[in-house]
């Protein structure tokens, strides 16, 4: 599909990645959901091919390319299996971005690198049992110890926990200043008093693992910690911004998937005499999903490119991603509609895409928060 806001290079990796989900994704994506685990070799295939390192910086052992590239290949790799599309955003957003805005020269050679191959992952430790979207009302503690800190606390709902080998974690180092009290520190998960949660049973995106992650008594040099004392909720808000756009990005993809097993479901499917899409009702549901996944795409494009062009894009990416999300499970939604009982069995795509995008939105901010943001930069 030509846009104006993409180049031949663009188009390119679009195109790298649409093969391989087909290829390689596709086959392994029912048993993925299934089974809850994603094959860490082909975790490594992505790695190899450059996608866990597309915005990584080139002397880090990444890419270095823009936000658009990662837009392209965030929706083609969410077409054939959303599970996928965690790894990647992980690597280029969550888990690497807080690192690239404010760490030092000798923590980007630390980390990023192994993020970049595959062999390494880190978690992303914001949200807590009592501050999701109020985040700033976190109640995890860093008290300073010597040449250290120590930490407690507790961060839930925290995306392939169980699987990495650090964790980013946002503690109140200056509890009484509020937001403006919060650091950002580098943990290792082997750490004594570092430990996982309960594996959560999750409705969809099931491949990956989600878990808590308990802090007691942890302590962490001062080395550790990424960016200055008391800025890393400004960290924590550059890098979410990064990550909705990528959320959006998924979200294009998984609509676009659903209205092509749509279209050509009610193409083979004859009731009344004639194939369902020949029905003017069942047409004009079709043609208003298309639409609606063509305003998504403008407003997810549109920030990217502000993005690449150095633009402030903060209103232009919470609009993407409050858009996507809440059009992207009205199109699904539709499209499982258009599927009748078929719809309904495990047996068929179109319901795991149904699970599946059901929380994007929610998680990296959700739709209300969004509605915040967006409200907040009109009003001030």
């Amino acid at each position: 599909m030509s846009s104006p806001f993409f180049t031949e290079d663009h188009e390119s990796i679009r195109e790298m990645a649409r093969d391989f989900a087909v290829k390689t994704l596709a086959p392994i994506a029912a048993n993925v959901d299934k089974n809850e685990e994603f094959p860490m070799d082909v975790v490594k295939q992505m790695g190899d091919l450059g996608f866990l390192g597309l915005k990584i910086p080139e002397e880090y052992g990444g890419l270095g390319l823009d936000m658009r590239s990662y837009v392209c290949v965030m929706e083609e790799i969410a077409k054939k299996c959303a599970a996928a599309t965690l790894f990647i955003s992980s690597a280029n957003s969550l888990s690497t971005a807080p690192i690239v805005i404010s760490g030092t020269g000798e923590q980007k050679e630390r980390y990023l690198p192994g993020v970049v191959s595959g062999e390494e992952f880190i978690a992303f430790g914001l949200t807590e049992p009592n501050a999701g979207s109020d985040a700033a009302s976190m109640t995890t503690k860093a008290v300073e110890d010597g040449d250290g800190y120590i930490l407690n606390g507790r961060k839930c709902f925290i995306t392939m926990a169980p699987i990495s080998k650090y964790c980013i974690v946002y503690a109140k180092t200056s509890p009484d200043k509020g937001a403006k009290g919060i650091s950002c520190f580098m943990v290792d998960m082997s750490l004594p008093g570092v430990s996982c949660g309960r594996h959560e049973e999750k409705m969809g995106q099931r491949g990956v693992p989600v878990s808590d992650v308990v802090l007691e008594d942890v302590r962490v040099p001062k080395s550790c910690m990424i960016g200055e004392k008391d800025l890393g909720f400004i960290n924590a808000m550059k890098t979410l911004s990064v990550g909705r756009v990528g959320v959006a990005s998924m979200c294009l993809g998984m609509a676009a998937e659903a209205i092509e097993l749509a279209v050509e479901h009610t193409k083979n499917r004859v009731q009344f005499g004639k194939p369902l899409c020949k029905h003017q009702a069942i047409a004009f549901m079709l043609a208003e999903m298309e639409t609606k996944l063509n305003a998504a795409r403008g407003l997810v494009y549109n920030a990217a490119w502000m993005m690449d062009n150095g633009e402030k894009a903060d209103k232009a990416a919470s609009m993407a991603k409050y858009y996507a999300a809440e059009t992207g499970i009205e199109i699904v939604n539709k499209a499982l509609q258009l599927f009748g009982g078929y719809g309904y069995s495990r047996e068929y795509e179109i319901e795991r895409i149904y699970r599946d995008i059901r929380v994007c939105s929610i998680y990296e901010g959700s739709s209300q928060v969004q509605q915040i943001v967006i409200s907040g930069q009109m009003l001030k």
